[in-house]
């Protein structure tokens, strides 16, 4: 791993590329640089990652790997309905996938970059923080122990574009952006357009609805109102087999409304008062392990004869609200220009569990001459997490050394709060004393008046960046940030990025950069107490809050930052106008990752003793564990070219990455007891959680009223670990191919309806032993997911 001399030298070498900058600098022009600033704002085809320039050229121009998504074809065209599932099949670094069996994340779906965890993914809206998700990942493959930004809760229609920093950015940005940075641009057109979608799987279920509408239209002197509304209405999907009738294996149902704003309001000549926000309210709901009916050991423990005689698959209903907004306005000030933001967020889970049962109140009613009967419906509490951010932002533009310059410098401050509340009592309570009925609603017991918190903290940031055009082939970009937390001390970070132009066609660039991630208050404070199946065996686990007496008595240290160092290093080809490739190789090691942990058992020589009394089997926490080292490569090609009387855009966008724990961090009094901070399992996920490789090779055809849009998808190979661990063979999954194809055709210049499939060679993951997966079922939620082919179509109309 990377040493703190490293890191000092890369700070020594930023501090004095930034002191070494003359005195003697002319700025540019008034005139410049506030017609610089407007144009800033429209965000039509220009970035703002990256760099705090204002009059950046295009993507292929930086010194880091970035990808600019246009969106407007994907909203009125695509066959994915969701953000996070149309960047899956658009990006090549870009990690997601739709889980199942997984509780809470078969409901909320977080992304990544590069293989990485979705809270080393930095995710802004229109250059603003967005704030996370409340819900911390503990099931599923991807994300276990992570928490990260929801990206499905801003409509398709409402975006521009998606920008993608494949880079390290903590020292430009702050926590988070180890492995890089999305920002979703949104729309500010005039105008109105209308969006209606359907689409179903080919085995009949997972039927999805939407409808969007999108309207904007000047106000004031020059400004812009643009307003979004969205409703979608997902159905349930089933995959079970035979062996196990009681499962429902699939797509969890979800119905969104949403609706965003985005708008700006100029007064004056060199300032303009700029807005969004948005507001989305989604009722989810996903299936639980089944439960055998008569017959089975499930009854009492349970299930009750008496209410479930043929079994049942309690349900995970989850309601959540989620809210975002963004004030701010910027200005001249000579030839400084300054922007000054407010921007809050906010996220609520709160979970009913229905056609469920607490088999400790059936069982006690029975003893009681009763028929064994519980209430089948628990409020089972949930959790909330909000984000207030202030910012202000200085940049200007010198001109008068060398080939120019850009200094920019500012402060963020930043107040988190995070909640859990409790569920009603029979949610979670034992009524009838050990060896009955098992305590709480079956699916997800509900949190417990222990398990409740509210916690705050806050944080304050400085940061310098600095651009040097020291020739019109050669920049570079230094910047260096500083960040003190309330309730884990302060971090520094640095970056340093060069690009050289050896031709018009040829870009060199490269970065090396330091990092860090804060631990989020999820994970320092998430506390439940859970029914986990392994190998088809259930066994009650608590996970138990960092600092807390269990977590303590462990051994197990307060968390603190993660540190990562970052290097890239790539060239851009622009050989015609017709043509673009870019190729980046990087390097991301971290120190000091977040994980959660393996289990501790009832028999564990520390807090074994500990968990009897709590009558659990298992407990496991959250821990500053591994060291870890990913390295890839990215490659992106777009073609443009006149075939016959039309047009063709070819793309290939393609990744490697492989991930791999070179140290585990074992706390002084559990040296010895490696295997219980990361089992062999746990080490897969972390290591095998995304495919190896990933690419899409993609061919736009337009001819006329027609355009055909056709897609090659492969996702490569995976190695997943199982619950018996060795002898038993670990998971293997073989890389898998599959297509999508969409026909459109525009009736008129304004109307045009789109028809096709997705998965088209109906692919599916590996087959495994389904007593070995994390969900229960014959293949996890991976590569092409678990539903096979589907069929959409869609109808748009602008006006």
């Amino acid at each position: 791993m990377y040493s703190s001399t490293h890191r000092n030298a890369l700070y020594v070498a930023v501090l004095m590329a930034l002191v070494a900058m003359p005195g003697s600098v002319s700025a540019a022009g008034q005139g410049a640089a506030g017609s610089t600033a407007t144009e800033a704002q429209r965000l039509d085809a220009v970035t703002v990652l990256g760099s705090r320039r204002h009059d950046r050229s295009s993507d292929t121009d930086t010194p880091v790997p970035i990808d600019v998504l246009p969106m407007q074809a994907a909203a009125t065209q695509g066959g994915k309905f969701d953000l996070t599932e149309y960047l899956q099949y658009a990006s090549p670094s870009f990690t997601a996938g739709r889980q199942t069996g997984a509780d809470n994340t078969d409901s909320v779906e977080n992304a990544a970059l590069r293989g990485l965890g979705s809270d080393q993914t930095l995710v802004l809206v229109n250059g603003k923080r967005l704030h996370t998700a409340a819900l911390v990942n503990i099931f599923g493959v991807r994300n276990r122990g992570a928490t990260g930004a929801d990206l499905n809760t801003i409509p398709l229609l409402a975006l521009d574009q998606v920008e993608i920093l494949r880079d390290g950015a903590a020292a430009q940005y702050g926590s988070d952006a180890i492995a890089g940075v999305i920002n979703l641009s949104l729309k500010r057109s005039k105008g109105c357009e209308v969006v209606a979608g359907y689409g179903q799987y080919s085995r009949g279920d997972g039927e999805n609805w939407t409808g969007s509408g999108y309207c904007g239209f000047g106000i004031g002197n020059d400004g812009v109102l643009a307003l979004t509304a969205e409703y979608q209405d997902r159905g349930r999907s089933n995959r079970a087999t035979e062996a196990d009738p009681h499962r429902i294996i699939g797509d969890g149902k979800v119905r969104n409304g949403t609706f965003y704003l985005n708008g700006e309001l100029p007064f004056g000549e060199n300032a303009t008062f700029y807005f969004n926000g948005g507001i989305q309210n989604r009722d989810a709901s996903s299936a639980a392990w089944g439960r055998g009916g008569i017959g089975s050991d499930d009854i009492p423990s349970r299930n009750s004869e008496a209410m479930y005689p043929d079994g049942y698959a309690p349900f995970i209903d989850a309601y959540v609200q989620d809210r975002h907004g963004t004030v701010g306005a910027w200005w001249m000030s000579g030839d400084w220009r300054m922007d000054l933001s407010q921007t809050a967020g906010y996220n609520r889970l709160m979970d009913t569990i229905r056609n469920t049962m607490n088999a400790s109140i059936a069982n006690l009613d029975l003893i009681n001459g009763g028929s064994g009967i519980s209430p089948s419906v628990f409020d089972a509490g949930g959790f909330s997490f909000a984000q207030q951010t202030t910012n202000f932002d200085v940049s200007r533009f010198f001109s008068g050394w060398r080939s120019g310059l850009n200094l920019a410098f500012g402060a963020e401050f930043r107040h988190e709060t995070y909640k859990i509340y409790a569920g009603e009592e029979g949610s979670w309570a034992d009524y009838d004393g050990p060896g009955g009925g098992n305590a709480g609603s079956q699916g997800f017991p509900g949190f417990q008046p222990g398990d409740a918190t509210s916690k705050s903290r806050h944080s304050w940031a400085g940061y310098l960046d600095v651009e040097t055009y020291w020739t019109d082939r050669f920049s570079t970009s230094q910047a260096i940030r500083f960040e003190d937390y309330s309730d884990f001390g302060s971090t520094a970070t640095g970056k340093l990025a060069a690009a050289f132009r050896a031709n018009e066609a040829w870009l060199l660039r490269g970065s090396a950069s330091t990092g860090f991630r804060a631990p989020s208050l999820q994970q320092r404070y998430f506390s439940s107490t859970f029914t986990d199946f392994v190998a088809g065996v259930p066994t009650d686990v608590v996970l138990a809050p960092n600092g807390g007496a269990v977590a303590t008595a462990a051994g197990i240290p307060s968390l603190k930052e993660e540190e990562s160092m970052n290097f890239t290093l790539g060239f851009t080809w622009t050989p015609t106008d017709a043509l673009s490739v870019t190729l980046d190789g990087y390097q991301i090691e971290i120190d000091d990752r977040i994980v959660l942990s393996g289990r501790f058992q009832d028999d564990d020589p520390s807090i074994g003793d500990i968990l009897q009394q709590l009558g659990v089997g298992e407990a496991q926490f959250f821990v500053n564990s591994v060291d870890t080292r990913t390295r890839g490569i990215d490659l992106t090609i777009n073609h443009r070219a006149n075939v016959g009387q039309g047009v063709l855009n070819t793309f290939l966008a393609f990744n490697r990455g492989t991930t791999k724990v070179q140290k585990v961090n074992t706390p002084p009094n559990l040296l010895g007891r490696e295997e219980s901070l990361l089992e062999e399992r746990d080490r897969r996920f972390i290591e095998g959680g995304s495919p190896r490789s990933k690419a899409v090779l993609g061919f736009d055809y337009v001819l006329g009223n027609w355009a055909t849009d056709f897609k090659v998808i492969y996702f490569g190979p995976m190695t997943l670990g199982t619950f018996s661990g060795p002898p038993e063979p670990n998971q293997e999954y073989s890389g898998k191919t599959s297509a999508d194809l969409a026909f459109t055709y525009s009736f008129t210049e304004n109307a045009k309806l789109t028809l096709g499939g997705t998965n088209l060679l109906d692919t599916f993951p590996s087959r495994q032993n389904p007593d070995e997966t994390d969900n229960g079922y014959i293949y996890e939620g991976v590569q092409f997911g678990i539903n096979g082919r589907a069929f959409f179509t869609r109808f748009s109309y602008s006006f």
